[in-house]
């Protein structure tokens, strides 16, 4: 993994979750305005041409701490030394972790487990987004990237969820440093965290 990402710099990703904002704070692309009142029903699913998970994760725990869905050892190695990451459980879309090391310009990850709804992917298929592209499975996982534009090659960033059950999905934002920009597709460098975070969440007790 360090070998992956160090092409891109010991401190290449930023994750800004997809947003058209060009600074602050990483941020989910669903706001409190797009939560539905009431969660709808989770029956039918996954919907049409929607990926079946075929081995549930229950990701209950990590809604608690989510800042567990990466190790020290894991943080260092994707963003470099001296990151602490910021858990936020009151965050829009679900309880989420985010870590930015100060010393490279626009660098951050994200972690977001998603309670926007209880439909899993299937909900963001739904969603119609403008930028919606599905990706091969990560570890077995069923993975889509999505959000308000394409920001892969212009802003070097990218949002993918991952199906952890039929009706939850964990999300895994990323974007580089604008030194990186274009040195490798953000959405295969959210791949790469993706598969640590479900390593972590299946070896959990």
């Amino acid at each position: 993994m360090r070998r992956i990402l160090i092409a891109l710099g010991a401190s290449a990703l930023l994750l800004n979750a997809c947003t058209t904002s060009t600074g602050g704070t990483a941020s989910p692309t669903v706001s409190n305005s797009d939560q539905p009142s009431t969660l709808p029903s989770t029956s039918g699913l996954p919907g049409p041409g929607v990926p079946k998970v075929q081995t549930p994760i229950d990701v209950a725990r990590f809604k608690q701490s989510p800042c567990d869905a990466l190790t020290a050892d894991q943080v260092s190695e994707l963003l470099g030394q001296g990151v602490t990451p910021q858990a936020d459980l009151e965050a829009p879309a679900g309880p989420s972790c985010s870590a930015n090391p100060p010393q490279v310009t626009q660098a951050s990850v994200l972690v977001i487990f998603t309670n926007v709804s209880n439909r899993g992917l299937t909900g963001v298929y739904e969603a119609k987004y403008r930028f919606f592209l599905p990706l091969a499975p990560v570890d077995g996982y069923p993975a889509v990237a999505y959000g308000l534009a394409d920001d892969r090659a212009g802003r070097g960033r990218c949002q993918i969820a991952i199906g952890t059950s039929d009706t939850q999905t964990v999300d895994i934002a990323v974007g580089q440093s604008e030194a990186n920009i274009g040195k490798k597709d953000p959405c295969e460098a959210a791949r790469d965290v993706a598969s640590l975070v479900l390593g972590n969440l299946r070896g959990a007790k």
